[in-house]
């Protein structure tokens, strides 16, 4: 009798550890099912926004990409003044037009989903991603992906007190430190300097201007107590006052790990990468780079 209920037992045993095994490799197939729908959703996106970069379309008005040709200059003879004539004027340098609006190389990644802010792109690095803006749950893309499915690699995320449209002066993306190097797994090589020379450049495609920056800043920090008096860079948005942009861009100086001789002024806008680091609990590594200038500016997007 004894050994019949250990039989028993261990069936029932090995039925639940099977039954365990069953669940694990069904969710496993899961994320590798969403991991690989999500990777070719970006793909996709990656491939029709790099075509629109490299065929930006014809230079007629009505066409999306298109800026309006220069006419030649017409030169005129002008005859020799009498005299007594007053001095001609010189005349003045007609401004050069400004290129009209081009289509917008995302179109498609802001049309798929509507929470996209801008897409990120590091040449020469794995951060090639949209990135996420939600007002209602900062946390929404946590842990899920563009698609909205369950992801642990989640999303770049745009700090809902940033703001690309009107343009704060400091705009923070979140990211997970992946093992796998994606999402902001590649941020920690910023550490060594001759990585930053080769990587030093960043673009963000908004939904109406490209923007570009160069790497001004890296440094490591933490998430504080709030009753720590201490610098706090996720806290810093918007600049109202030169004061307040100094101490912002003081601080980042002097905790920066080199010195980059990139300097800024009030006025200036920054962007700032963070993401996990593990010197400290709570740790973070930050890399905060300056806007240089602005590339093409984007017609509407429409459908």
């Amino acid at each position: 009798m004894q050994n019949r209920t250990k039989k028993i037992v261990s069936l029932i045993l090995a039925g639940i550890a099977l039954l365990c095994l069953m669940a694990i490799g069904i969710l496993a197939f899961r994320q590798f099912s969403n991991d690989r729908l999500c990777q070719d959703t970006l793909d996709e996106l990656r491939s029709a926004a790099e075509s629109r970069k490299d065929n930006p379309g014809s230079t007629v008005s009505s066409t999306p990409g298109s800026t309006v040709p220069t006419p030649p200059a017409v030169i005129r003879e002008t005859p020799a003044p009498a005299a007594s004539a007053e001095p001609t004027p010189v005349p003045t340098a007609t401004p050069a037009p400004t290129p009209a609006p081009v289509e917008n190389p995302y179109k498609d990644s802001f049309l798929a989903n509507s929470d996209m802010a801008a897409w990120i792109q590091v040449p020469g690095t794995p951060i090639d991603y949209p990135v996420m803006w939600t007002l209602r749950d900062e946390e929404y893309y946590l842990y899920r992906d563009f698609n909205g499915k369950d992801n642990s690699n989640g999303c770049l995320i745009l700090d809902t007190d940033s703001c690309t449209n009107p343009l704060t002066t400091n705009l923070i993306i979140h990211g997970h430190n992946m093992k796998s190097g994606a999402m902001f797994g590649s941020l920690k090589n910023y550490e060594n300097a001759d990585y930053y020379e080769d990587h030093k450049n960043i673009t963000l495609y908004t939904a109406d201007v490209e923007r570009n920056y160069v790497v001004i800043a890296v440094f490591r920090s933490q998430v504080y107590k709030k009753s720590d008096q201490v610098f706090k860079y996720y806290k810093f948005f918007q600049a109202e006052t030169e004061e307040e942009f100094n101490d912002f861009y003081q601080n980042i100086k002097a905790l920066s790990v080199y010195d980059t001789n990139v300097t800024a002024e009030f006025g200036d806008h920054f962007l700032t990468l963070s993401t996990c680091a593990y010197h400290v609990e709570q740790g973070r590594l930050v890399v905060v780079a300056k806007e240089v200038e602005s590339g093409d500016h984007y017609l509407p997007i429409v459908e």
